[in-house]
């Protein structure tokens, strides 16, 4: 009994390395396993995204194509209208009339038939011939306009009516009709035809290969347009020519509508909700995806405008992805591995790693130890990695402002980052006259004398809880009410503006004491609605504000030249600053100003970059997070 007590507490034995190794490499399993399956989820719902968007602008492309074509036919006969009912042009002066229909239709590349009717009387008009000529015609329609005009029924209040496409042997034509009014009674019909062929061949131009057909249905069910009329997707040609009802015409695809279609994929809600269909249909053992869409047609029924492509152009994008998941799982299987054999020799210096980790955690890079070389090559090598990740991090925190990050993983990492319209205050910052400053310095000289500088701007600002955005040449560009909100932006910017005055006039002193070159700033702040968060594409981007708010902060730093000339610091800000600025606060008004590339003027106000006396005593409301700046 004895013995099997001894031999159960050796089982439970573990030693420690063995534990921080498995504890370690579950760890690291767990962390590239998420990352992994949210790199393939976003990576499949980018994809499935991308397709949304590609169904939404062909689809949306096609269909104006159609409405830019035939708009300009319906317009050629309602702005005729008038000119019949008033009797300028019409039965009574024929030949008058007709010559003006040939001018209208030489004019008019759509048109190829204008054609002026009454019951019981005989017709006449202009129409373009096959080979571009224009020609009039009084009675007998000539043979290539015959049967390109059917006359619908029309009262006194119609307006522009469309008739059924008509093909003929010269081509599909369209053709829409308006009543000829006079005395409250139809005495007659002014109709405009014109041939498909050039609609056809802009809406064929959107097939982009052997992957994607567009199509046009038509007439009920009849087959108008279609890309592929040498070779379809799924081998063979078409039965013959267009227009044919789609059972007819050859298309196994466009057959399959509503027979073999499955219902609308769950991946283009977007497209769903613009009135465009997108399904999947199985035809010879082979995937298609359907994108379509329903348009009142330019004839007596709606028009089915769509195109469809080969589903193995998303299985491509599925089977890519899958291929990532596996090299993935391969890398998330070596790094276990590496993690518990690494794990097993950690034991000793665990408790200085996970310190100085938790320090990088909380990006206090400054506190952060070097860890101490070793004798053994594995800890060595952590050792050396870790401190070259530490100097990495410190070397990117030069380029990442530490304020920003950390207010965005306070407020929720990439949510927060997202662009969304605010309510900004923008201040923009530029040192007078430093080209020609610079022009008698040294390289070094002019970067020591910026770095001085922009420390000043960055110090204030983040000082005052904004975000520095970028700098651009001699200036700055920074702003307050995001990514963390606050009642006091404008009152921030206004202290942080202050503060680099404050600053500056400090440092000019000691220049002048020295005989090194003094700097003048001029600052422009402008509060309104702007779009910040993350702006760029795939692996450049950058977090920034942009829109108009921030060109007039921008305009408002330039108008600085015209107005304190010699003055270290400048601060001119918008009416719609100073208004959000306590009343303690002095503000002298400059004027109504036009701003370059601004359409009005804008009411501009000058900010004393010391604070006055007042403004010194003035109480601080309970609960505000406003300070009194420093004189």
């Amino acid at each position: 009994m004895a013995m099997g007590l001894r031999r159960f507490k050796r089982r439970m034995n573990v030693s420690l390395s063995r534990l921080i190794g498995l504890g370690f490499g579950a760890f690291v399993a767990l962390a590239l396993a998420l990352v992994l399956g949210l790199s393939v989820m976003a990576n499949f719902k980018n994809t499935f995204s991308l397709l949304n968007d590609k169904a939404i602008l062909i689809t949306r492309s096609m269909e104006g194509q159609l409405r830019s074509y035939f708009d300009a036919l319906s317009l050629s006969v309602v702005n005729l209208k008038p000119y019949f009912d008033r009797g300028d042009l019409g039965f009574e002066n024929i030949e008058e009339t007709s010559r003006t229909l040939e001018h209208i239709v030489a004019a008019n590349p759509v048109l190829n038939v204008l054609v002026v009717s009454r019951q019981g009387e005989r017709e006449f008009g202009a129409y373009r011939a096959a080979d571009g000529t224009i020609g009039m015609f009084n009675g007998e329609m000539p043979e290539q306009s015959k049967d390109v005009v059917q006359l619908p029924r029309l009262t006194p209040e119609s307006g522009p009516t469309w008739g059924d496409l008509i093909r003929n042997e010269y081509g599909t034509f369209a053709n829409v009709s308006v009543p000829l009014v006079r005395n409250g009674e139809v005495y007659g019909t002014l109709t405009a035809a014109a041939a498909l062929e050039s609609v056809e061949r802009a809406v064929a131009n959107l097939d982009e290969g052997v992957d994607m057909t567009t199509f046009i249905i038509a007439d009920g069910d009849r087959v108008v347009m279609h890309s592929d009329t040498n070779l379809l997707q799924t081998g063979g040609k078409p039965n013959g020519a267009m227009p044919m009802p789609r059972d007819e015409f050859g298309d196994p695809v466009l057959a399959a509508l509503g027979k073999n279609e499955d219902v609308t994929l769950s991946e283009f809600r977007e497209a769903a909700r613009q009135g465009i269909k997108v399904s999947m249909i199985d035809v010879l053992d082979k995937e298609f995806i359907m994108i379509r869409a329903v348009i009142p047609g330019y004839s007596t029924q709606p028009w089915t405008i769509g195109q469809y492509i080969r589903g193995t152009s998303i299985s491509r994008e599925v089977e890519r992805l899958s291929g990532s998941a596996f090299v993935g799982f391969f890398a998330l299987v070596i790094a276990v591995l590496v993690a518990v054999w690494i794990g097993r020799r950690v034991a000793r210096p665990l408790r200085d790693l996970a310190r100085q980790s938790a320090r990088v955690g909380s990006l206090a890079l400054d506190e952060v130890e070097p860890l101490p070389r070793s004798r053994v090559a594995e800890l060595d090598q952590v050792a050396l990695a870790f401190n070259a990740m530490v100097e990495g991090l410190k070397a990117m925190n030069t380029y990442v402002p530490r304020s920003l990050f950390t207010k965005l993983m306070r407020l929720g990492g990439q949510g927060a980052a997202e662009a969304r319209e605010a309510e900004l205050t923008i201040l923009f910052s530029d040192i007078v006259g430093f080209t020609a400053l610079s022009e008698n310095m040294s390289a070094s000289e002019t970067a020591r004398h910026l770095n001085d500088h922009f420390a000043i701007l960055v110090r204030a600002v983040e000082e005052e809880g904004g975000t520095v955005d970028k700098f651009i040449g001699d200036g700055m560009l920074a702003f307050w009410g995001a990514p963390d909100t606050r009642a006091d932006h404008a009152a921030a910017a206004i202290r942080a503006a202050r503060k680099i005055a404050c600053e500056l006039k400090i440092k000019n002193d000691g220049a002048r004491a020295t005989g090194e070159p003094e700097l003048y700033v001029r600052i422009g702040i402008h509060t309104g609605t702007a779009v910040v968060g993350n702006v760029g594409a795939l692996d450049r981007w950058n977090y920034t504000v942009v829109g108009d708010t921030v060109n007039t902060a921008d305009r408002l730093q330039a108008l600085g030249k015209e107005f304190g000339a010699g003055a270290e610091a400048v601060i001119l800000v918008s009416a719609s600053t100073a208004e959000q600025l306590p009343d303690h606060i002095a503000k002298t008004p400059v004027g109504a100003v036009h701003l370059r590339g601004k359409s009005g003027s804008l009411d501009v106000w000058s900010i004393d970059p010391e604070p006055g006396i007042g403004e010194l005593e003035a109480p601080v409301e309970s609960g505000s997070n406003m300070r009194v700046p420093a004189a």
